[in-house]
């Protein structure tokens, strides 16, 4: 069989996918935008919308912008500022219930991923009402299609980490089970992405480097996924999955994040006022979010579920500290090098591309790409104030075992790496994780 398009990472093989996606949402891009908010509302067709924030935010002069650009357009707000930092199932189906009492058309939401994937959960579960896990990813839930269209939801993002403005994924803490898992479906996608860059002045040096991180991993993950072309053909077009696994499309952004990233990122964090690397964090972000968003991620952010979900005592500087909290992009960092260690002996071709991208030198023996992958992240790692591996958010070597099975449960994503991956494996993933340094 021969290669797919220009690269033969997406071999052909017998009975495997042929056909790959590229599914966006639209974008505005720039300093200001978030004044046109009210405007785009209307443009949707938008009268009452649900304004989803959480109270921090709420203080910041990006939401009196937004805000007064929505009313400036006699769009009436029903605001909702009650988001949780880190959200749970209890927390997406409290937003659902305000949305149904508060009779919206639409949802507006301006914050990090937590508050924009709430607002898609919300907007879900008041359109078409379900137990909660009818929706959630298997095997943890049903992982049931959404049945029909959503109202329209335009997603204000305030940090540039997650990129959830231009996913159809939505990603919570399941409480009474302790692990967490996500919500995927094209049909949550938000319709309309706004990003502001001067909505980043505030945030603080650690929020800023864990949000790189997020952008990089993304990155990186989604550009050595398993190929779109092993994935068996789906009997019908509508079976395909909206994560696909690495494909042609997805490689060109996820390369352009990384580099931008790799240069800005610890500028970012050592100067709160080089607005030019904020901005092109920024953009980095949405790159690495319109590529994972048609290709998936894998071993990293797998991991991270349960390092988030099992949090014991460790708080961030720059998060609210009344509860324990592992930040997102944090859960994901901490894995990342010993991860990419380990992926990289499947695919040390992919692996190295990504590490030039990383503006690294590449080692002759392939053998080595994943150890000089790991020692690039870990250096930027310590250079930008990330803790030391689990260790450096609390967690042992006694907890291995039960970190292991959480991780193991992520499907999605653990079945979306360039190689199989057991229960065992990830036991000595996150044994390798526990300290870099």
């Amino acid at each position: 069989m021969t290669g797919h398009v220009i690269d033969p990472y997406f071999h052909r093989s017998p009975g495997g996918e042929d056909v790959f996606s590229i599914e966006n949402n639209a974008i505005r891009f720039g300093p200001g935008v978030l004044a046109e908010v009210g405007a785009e509302a209307r443009a949707l067709g938008l009268r009452r919308v649900a304004l989803f924030t959480d109270a921090r935010v709420r203080l910041l002069p990006a939401f009196d912008t937004l805000h007064a650009g929505l009313r400036g357009a006699g769009v009436d707000v029903a605001l909702y500022d009650s988001v949780a930092v880190e959200p749970t199932d209890r927390s997406f189906l409290a937003g659902a219930a305000f949305a149904v009492g508060a009779a919206v058309d639409g949802f507006v939401s301006l914050g990090g991923g937590s508050v924009i994937d709430t607002a898609k959960a919300a907007n879900l579960f008041s359109t078409w009402p379900a137990d909660f896990l009818d929706y959630v990813n298997a095997p943890i839930g049903l992982a049931r299609p959404v049945p029909g269209k959503l109202k329209p939801h335009i997603a204000c993002p305030t940090t540039f980490g997650t990129a959830s403005e231009t996913t159809g994924i939505a990603v919570c803490d399941l409480l009474d089970l302790r692990v967490k898992s996500g919500i995927v479906s094209r049909r949550i996608r938000p319709n309309l992405g706004v990003l502001d860059p001067t909505a980043l002045a505030s945030l603080p040096k650690l929020v800023v480097a864990a949000n790189g991180f997020d952008v990089l991993s993304h990155a990186i993950e989604s550009f050595t996924a398993r190929p779109f072309t092993l994935r068996a053909a789906p009997g019908e077009p509508g079976l395909r999955p909206l994560s696909q696994g690495a494909n042609p499309y997805g490689d060109q952004p996820c390369l352009q994040a990384i580099r931008i990233a790799a240069r800005f990122l610890e500028r970012a964090v050592a100067d709160p006022a080089d607005q030019e690397a904020r901005d092109n964090l920024m953009f980095a972000g949405l790159l690495a979010g319109i590529g994972f968003g048609n290709t998936g991620n894998h071993l990293p952010h797998a991991m991270s579920y349960p390092v988030a979900g099992q949090v014991k005592a460790y708080t961030a500087p720059g998060w609210p500290a009344d509860e324990p909290l592992v930040p997102h992009g944090i859960a994901v960092v901490v894995n990342a090098p010993a991860a990419f260690r380990f992926t990289a002996a499947a695919t040390p071709q992919r692996h190295a591309r990504a590490l030039e991208a990383f503006g690294a030198g590449v080692p002759d023996a392939p053998g080595d790409i994943g150890e000089a992958l790991a020692a690039r992240l870990t250096t930027l790692m310590r250079a930008t104030g990330i803790p030391n591996g689990l260790s450096g958010v609390g967690y042992a070597e006694a907890d291995i075992d039960i970190l292991a099975d959480g991780a193991f449960a992520q499907k999605r994503l653990v079945d979306n790496a360039p190689l199989p991956v057991t229960r065992a494996d990830l036991v000595a993933l996150f044994r390798a994780a526990l300290r870099y340094w």
